[in-house]
Parts: structure tokens; C-alpha cells; sequence
């Protein structure tokens, strides 16, 4: 999974990603450098260099718009489709960016909109192979005060950051399953938050989103084991965003995000990698603390089970 021109642990951000773990178990391919152990995936070294045309779901700001303008300047030159609910922005993107086209779309319009969307999508872009998911909301929520929450504000921030994420992935799915058995790679990557490894209780709700998401793509990344999708999790700290703009909070969230540019550069460093999880600044902390100790648990249950059965 390492790029030949990056050295995989030149920062500590290529900490182990054991979520390949089982993975690598059938075929015992481990590397050893500097005392820190790596366990490869075994099935393929693929990562977003490999990606012809990538989809950027939440495209208009912050961390999706950014990452797609870097994965368009890629030298191996894939074209982006860029999405979002703002027309204005959408066109200053695709405006500024040769290869990148647009797509006007809402996590919240239902499930037969995701489902036409997903149909118009891959019939004008048959070479579609990676997807990443950047849409994102977050409200504050106050359970000591129950009748001050919207149960709609609520269940909208539920279906945009896990529902209807999960509903594309399930329509993709055919499209990039077709692929994986033409021998092509293909890439889900979902944007999780620190905050879902973490929790933090003035955005519960956010923070359940997230922790499913999470969760799910552990779980999604097992059961494509022995295919050409490849699940990527990007888990970001707190990072420069217009995510609180409507909270009134932005200016005291400034004093302690990682600026968008730092946060942009180490997750491409991990898609290009080819990192099943891609922890960024303190969430590297909290996965190195929480996650990995888990997720070794896991692969040694695996490994347990597979002994028993020889």
C-alpha cells in the first residue's frame, strides 16, 4: 500500500493501519522499520494515484473542496466530479480546474433523489472508481434542556453524515464491484472526525454520526476483503472549516484547528499511501491510544480463529 515516493514513516501519521489486519493474516506480509511494525494489505497496493475518476461528495468548502482540487492536480490527472448544494461555488470550482465537472446534489433530498442521482452518475461516468465522502453538518444539542431540541435538526444532521452516505455506497456498490472484477481498483472514502474515536458532549449527536461511520467502514473494509474496492477512512482532528460558522464558534475553534492546507497535505500523504485508515494530527493520538489496541485484539481473534481451523 506505500507510494514509491513517499517513505511510509517519515511522519508519525503512518502509524500501523491495522484495519488491514485481517487482510494480511492469509498472506503474513509484514515489514519492519525504525521498531514499528506495518502490516500491508495484502490484496493490492493500490492507492488514489491509481483513480481515473473520483466523485468529491461536499465539494463546496473546507476539507472536500480542498481535497479535490489536490486529487485534480495529481499527475496521474483523474477527472473530479465535485458536488454540493451551491451552484455559485460549484461553478467557481469547475471555472478554475479543467478536469473537474459538476454535480448539484443534497444529502437530504431522499432516498429515490440519492438513488436517481447515483443512476445519472455512473451513466456519465462509466470510468467513475473512487468516491469520498465530505458532506458533513454539526449542532450543538443540550439534553438538560429536551425541549429546546428540534428532532428534525437532529435527524437531518443523522441522515447527512451516516444515512445517506451509507444509501450511495449501497447504489455505488454494483458499479464498483463490476470494476473490481475487471481487475480495476476502486476507493470508498468516508470522512469520520476525531471526535467519533472521542466523543465530545456538546455535539452528541455529531459525534454518534461520526462514531458509526467509523464503525461501519471497519466493518465495510471486512467484508470487501478478497475484491478491488479498497476502504480509506480519514479521520481528521479539528480542522479550519466554515462547520461552525452558524454556532457563532468559528472564532474560538480558529485558536486550535490545524489549518486546512497542513490537514490537506497529510491525508493525501495517506491516499496516496494507500492507508486503509488515515488518522490526522490528535485523532493519530486517539487512535494510537484507542483504536489500535482494539483493532489488535481483532486481528488476533482472527488469527486464533484461522489456527483452530487448520
Amino acid at each position: 500500500m506505500r507510494s514509491a515516493t513517499a517513505d511510509p514513516l517519515a511522519d508519525r501519521s503512518t502509524t500501523v493501519s491495522l484495519l488491514t489486519a485481517t487482510a494480511a493474516l492469509h498472506a503474513d506480509v509484514q515489514v519492519y522499520r525504525n521498531g514499528c511494525e506495518v502490516v500491508e494489505r495484502a490484496m493490492s497496493k493500490a492507492n488514489i494515484s491509481h483513480s481515473r475518476c473520483v466523485l468529491v461528495i461536499g465539494a463546496t468548502a473546507g476539507i472536500g473542496r480542498d481535497l479535490a482540487i489536490a486529487i485534480h492536480d495529481l499527475p496521474s490527472k483523474p477527472t473530479v466530479i465535485v458536488t454540493g448544494r451551491r451552484q455559485d461555488r460549484l461553478d467557481e470550482l469547475t471555472g478554475a480546474h479543467e478536469r473537474m465537472r459538476p454535480a448539484r446534489f443534497d444529502m437530504t433530498a431522499g432516498r429515490a433523489a440519492i438513488k436517481q442521482f447515483v443512476e445519472d452518475i455512473v451513466k456519465a461516468y462509466p470510468e467513475l472508481d473512487t468516491v469520498i465522502f465530505s458532506a458533513g453538518i454539526q449542532h450543538i444539542f443540550n439534553f438538560q434542556k429536551p425541549e429546546e431540541i428540534d428532532l428534525d435538526i437532529l435527524e437531518t444532521e443523522l441522515t447527512t453524515n451516516y444515512t445517506s452516505i451509507v444509501s450511495l455506497i449501497v447504489l455505488l456498490l454494483p458499479h464498483l464491484l463490476k470494476l473490481s472484477k475487471e481487475g480495476r481498483p476502486s476507493f470508498i472514502v468516508p470522512i469520520t472526525s476525531n471526535l467519533g474515536l472521542f466523543p465530545r458532549g456538546l455535539v452528541p449527536n455529531y459525534c454518534a454520526t461520526k462514531a458509526a461511520m467509523h464503525s461501519f467502514a471497519l466493518s465495510l473494509d471486512n467484508q470487501l476483503q478478497g475484491t478491488n474496492v479498497n476502504v480509506m477512512e480519514i479521520i481528521p482532528p479539528l480542522v479550519e472549516s466554515e462547520l461552525h460558522d452558524h454556532q457563532g464558534s468559528t472564532a474560538r475553534m480558529s485558536q486550535f484547528w490545524m489549518p486546512l492546507t497542513e490537514f490537506t497535505q497529510k491525508a493525501m500523504e495517506g491516499l496516496l499511501r494507500g492507508d486503509m485508515q488515515i488518522p490526522v494530527g490528535v485523532a493519530l493520538d486517539t487512535w494510537t491510544k484507542f483504536e489500535k489496541p482494539k483493532l489488535e485484539a481483532v486481528a488476533d481473534q482472527a488469527r486464533k480463529a484461522i489456527h483452530n481451523t487448520k
